[in-house]
């Protein structure tokens, strides 16, 4: 049996790959307990500066859940499994490193909530985006409808949930769903080539930024600002702020050290 997730290190870029190419990488539990896995490991390695998610095989990124697996739920195994989704899902918006999604095909139902928990999105020009759940009956359960409301608004929010209608890469970018769109065989070379423009960034800056932004957007707008001036003070102690301040003085460029 082949891995559901695959995990490639190269340069301090971490990629990880969902793979279930034979059903368009569609999400079960054992795909979701496996990319938790990684993800946890890659936390705490200092190798990883920035992890790539994408998806396996040239027609999907992800095209949901597997509903094969979720005909037959009861509404305990359907909530278990909407829980452990949301718990990976939120594991990557608390994950120290940037995680950029690789958006290279279908991103629907489960892929699309699997996308937007992502810190960046690049699509490729054939990718495709929707929300399409209440095809079927049922609505998001992996936190879609907050995170899609706080990403496009909730007018946009709710006419592609309504609808269960898709939209194309240049609508998603258009609505700010996305934060780019490359040819789709560039897709891997462009968001690669992003990633290693974060990587060479002081990484203690760069996972402040993500802090003070993913908690920020949880409080009022006094309180995150103090948050954001206590995270502005705790730069002051690392010897990245004391380089990077030097090297602008010098007119060179810095040489970040991570501490």
């Amino acid at each position: 049996m082949s891995e559901l997730v695959l995990l490639e290190m190269d340069e301090g870029i971490a990629t990880l790959t969902i793979n279930r190419p034979e059903v368009m990488n569609a999400l079960n539990n054992d795909t979701l307990l496996a990319l938790r896995r990684h993800l946890a490991a890659l936390d705490g390695d200092p190798r990883a500066r920035v992890v790539i998610l994408t998806g396996a095989g040239e027609k999907a990124f992800v095209a949901g859940g597997d509903i094969a697996g979720m005909r037959d739920f009861g509404p305990l195994q359907a909530r278990e499994m909407a829980q452990l989704a949301q718990d990976v899902l939120n594991g990557i918006e608390r994950c120290a490193k940037p995680v950029i999604a690789a958006v290279n095909g279908y991103a629907l139902g489960g892929g699309c909530e699997l996308a937007m928990a992502c810190d960046l999105r690049i699509a490729g020009d054939k990718a495709r985006f929707g929300q399409p759940e209440v095809n079927l009956g049922i609505i998001p359960g992996w936190a879609g409808t907050q995170r899609l409301a706080r990403l496009v608004g909730k007018g946009r929010a709710l006419e592609l949930l309504f609808s269960g209608e898709m939209i194309d890469a240049q609508e998603a970018w258009r609505i700010g769903l996305v934060n780019r769109v490359v040819p789709q065989d560039q897709l891997l070379a462009e968001t690669r080539k992003f990633a290693q423009v974060i990587a060479g960034k002081g990484q203690v800056a760069v996972r402040l930024c993500k802090e003070a932004v993913v908690n920020g957007l949880e409080m009022d707008s006094r309180r995150a600002a103090l948050y954001e001036a206590e995270l502005f003070g705790l730069c002051f102690a690392t010897n990245d702020q004391k380089e990077g301040m030097k090297a602008f003085l010098e007119k060179r460029k810095a040489k970040f050290q991570d501490c």
